[in-house]
């Protein structure tokens, strides 16, 4: 099942404090799924806590993008904008109202159940601390979209990135 409720807290709990590592060791996920693509080669989605992993392979080029709090890079902070050879990743941080934050997150909660090639881990404490990844092949690489959802008393903020990868 591609949702799962992780028994543990969160190590990210601000959006604010994500940054970005592309090709770098990451943590054991604590929950993963893995995508094959029709050409060859596959796709790893990983949740690390209220953060994310992605591993990809094909033809025996591997990459990884990982974007957390304890991510092994100079940066401070997620970039809006980024590139590398066959890489290139947007990411925006909202604040959402307290109804449109819950149906959000039940809307991503609803995808990770149902739709195979998504990946969802909830937090203790509160049922819209979300972490929801989904990935698709692109050609002979990948495209995929996370979602960071962190509660706050009336609302919450949501961090989004889209990435893509072409080996």
């Amino acid at each position: 099942m591609p949702l799962h409720e992780l028994a543990v807290i969160p190590t990210d709990i601000s959006g604010a404090v994500l940054r970005l590592a592309l090709n770098a060791a990451a943590p054991r996920p604590l929950a993963t799924h893995r995508l094959d693509h029709p050409r060859g080669g596959a796709l790893t989605l990983g949740i690390l806590g209220a953060s994310h992993v992605i591993t990809a392979e094909h033809d025996g080029a591997p990459f990884s993008e990982q974007v957390s709090c304890i991510a092994p890079t100079s940066d401070d902070h997620l970039p809006h904008h980024a590139d590398a050879p066959g890489y290139e990743l947007t990411s925006s941080s909202t604040e959402h109202d307290e109804p449109s934050f819950r149906a959000l997150a039940a809307e991503l909660r609803r995808c990770c159940a149902d739709d195979a090639g998504w990946l969802g881990g909830t937090f203790p404490g509160d049922d819209a601390a979300l972490t929801a990844l989904t990935a698709a092949p692109d050609g002979p690489g990948w495209r995929w979209r996370t979602w960071h959802l962190y509660p706050a008393a009336h609302g919450g903020t949501v961090v989004h990135t889209q990435s893509r990868w072409q080996p």
